[in-house]
């Protein structure tokens, strides 16, 4: 099957102005390392994304990013069309505060307006939400953990490999065998062989995501397979809205199954109780930093265990994730990792896989130099 036209690309730098907000934004189309697709699309040699940059008279720019996924309704187009009617939302909320307190309840007011304005479009609110997170970290002289209120030590992230022949995605996890943990998209026909041939050159537990690409059937006859192949968890095994076959998987799967596509924001939560065992939460998913710390907390409140994942964004964007990593179970941090390069700078991964943000102000995130 060949992929469909890509989406119209606004132009490379564009902006809007609400009162006393400037935000521009630029749309990076950046290639894979490795071609990289998932079950529900064919699309696997560039990264589309989009990184704003958002001032207001007299102070810092806030850098943010989000990334649009065509499954969730939006693309860059749609981004780009909405950001006037978001920064509009800021204008009643007045200017930042200069006090860490009145500034926490100003942003989740912030992201309150554009929930108001606006139903989803989860990467345009993401990007303004992480540049206005910035903004005010910048202004405060805080790191973004600071900010949040949020532990700096964080899980160390798994690595993902996309769908592919069994010998190639060895040959990757081969290369990549130094992470604690690797997660292997599957959903085709040759998932097992895959898995097979992972196991063979990779000792550490393996995370299966099948991006709703298996019948409940397949489920049911794959679950003592990966039990015998050290597979830790089943992330989004059946389409979104098959709750009831996603349940009956978890009765019978010692493994937890995690949703993804399942878990977009929190008002998910409610309907998964009892469902199954995890969820994912994605920033570019609920909207930003801020309703993803909210997400998270509700998701442990409601027993939930917590995967934090991620787009294939930037380092904008993963810094971002990171500054909540601490508040999870597994993380899955790793999209910078799958680019074929970076324009950006600020994040240190250490030899136990473990991202540390910067020390600098805000979220710490610099373009890079040349």
């Amino acid at each position: 099957m060949t992929p469909g036209p890509r989406p119209a690309v606004p132009d490379p730098t564009d902006s809007c102005r609400a009162g006393p907000w400037q935000l521009a934004w630029r749309v990076h189309q950046i290639p894979f390392k490795d071609p990289f697709r998932i079950a529900r699309s064919l699309e696997d040699r560039v990264a589309t994304t989009m990184i704003v940059e958002l001032a207001s008279e007299g102070g810092p720019t806030g850098l943010g990013e989000g990334f649009p996924d065509p499954f969730y309704g939006e693309t860059v187009g749609t981004m780009a069309a909405v950001m006037p009617l978001l920064l509009q939302a800021l204008l009643p909320l007045g200017p930042l505060p200069a006090e860490i307190d009145a500034t926490r309840v100003w942003l989740r007011s912030a992201d309150d307006a554009m929930g108001d304005a606006i139903r989803h479009h989860g990467a345009a609110k993401c990007a303004l939400d992480i540049a206005l997170h910035d903004l005010a970290g910048r202004r405060l002289g805080l790191g973004l953990a600071e900010l949040l209120g949020t532990p700096r030590e964080v899980p160390p992230t798994d690595f993902t490999i996309g769908l592919d022949e069994p010998a190639v995605v060895a040959q990757r996890a081969a290369r990549a065998a130094h992470f604690p943990a690797l997660k292997i998209k599957v959903g085709g026909p040759r998932d097992l062989a895959t898995l097979e041939a992972v196991r063979g050159v990779y000792d550490g537990p393996i995370r299966v995501d099948a991006n709703t690409g298996w019948s409940l059937a397949d489920g049911e006859r794959l679950v003592p397979e990966l039990v015998r192949l050290g597979v830790e968890l089943i992330e989004q095994p059946f389409p979104a809205h098959r709750l009831a076959d996603l349940a009956a998987l978890q009765r019978v799967s010692p493994l937890p199954v995690v949703a993804d596509e399942s878990a977009v924001v929190a008002t998910d939560l409610d309907a998964l109780a009892g469902v199954v065992q995890g969820v994912n939460v994605k920033l570019a998913k609920v909207g930003g930093v801020g309703p993803a710390k909210r997400m998270i907390e509700q998701a442990r409140a409601a027993g939930f265990r917590i995967f934090l994942g991620c787009m294939e964004e930037t380092t904008v964007g993963v810094a971002a994730s990171v500054a909540v990593a601490g508040l999870v179970d597994w993380v899955d941090l790793d999209g910078n990792l799958l680019l074929a390069h970076d324009p950006f700078e600020g994040l240190h991964l250490d030899a136990a896989c473990r991202w540390h943000l910067s020390d600098r102000p805000g979220l710490g995130v610099r373009p890079r130099a040349g």
